[in-house]
């Protein structure tokens, strides 16, 4: 006797493999876009306090940087550049903002004219993170 699977079973457990897979891969997607996102975004609020750190220790004025076409932020102190953190190439999302760049007093202060709003995108996620003119950040 000979123990096997006929043609007609192989197809249906195919078939029932390609409808699951169809259904569970948007899923995955939604879940992988999610999780970047936040990545970035916590990347992108540890810079922010970094820039506010380092402007307290150091007593002097700091700036933060963003470049919305390589999703990038970069913290300043004059000519010496403290920190980078490069959101797309980390983890391939999107930035948007409001102001191009956010200053820190001595006292760790910010100091402008106006909130700044940063939102960082992937897919159909997307995460805000804003800074208000005192330096405060809210996610």
């Amino acid at each position: 006797m000979r123990h096997g699977l006929t043609l007609l079973e192989m197809t249906l457990v195919l078939t029932i493999c390609g409808v699951v897979a169809s259904i569970a891969i948007p899923s995955v997607a939604r879940v992988r876009d999610r999780s970047a996102v936040h990545g970035a975004t916590s990347l992108l609020v540890s810079s922010l306090a970094d820039a506010r750190h380092q402007a307290a220790r150091w007593q002097r004025r700091t700036a933060i940087r963003f470049d919305t076409s390589t999703a990038s932020a970069v913290v300043h102190a004059g000519a010496d550049t403290l920190s980078r953190a490069p959101l797309r190439a980390l983890f391939e999302v999107a930035l948007s903002v409001t102001r191009d760049s956010i200053a820190f007093y001595p006292t760790g202060i910010g100091y402008g004219a106006s909130n700044a709003t940063l939102i960082v995108t992937r897919g159909a996620a997307a995460e805000t993170v804003t800074v208000s003119r005192a330096g405060r950040v809210k996610r």
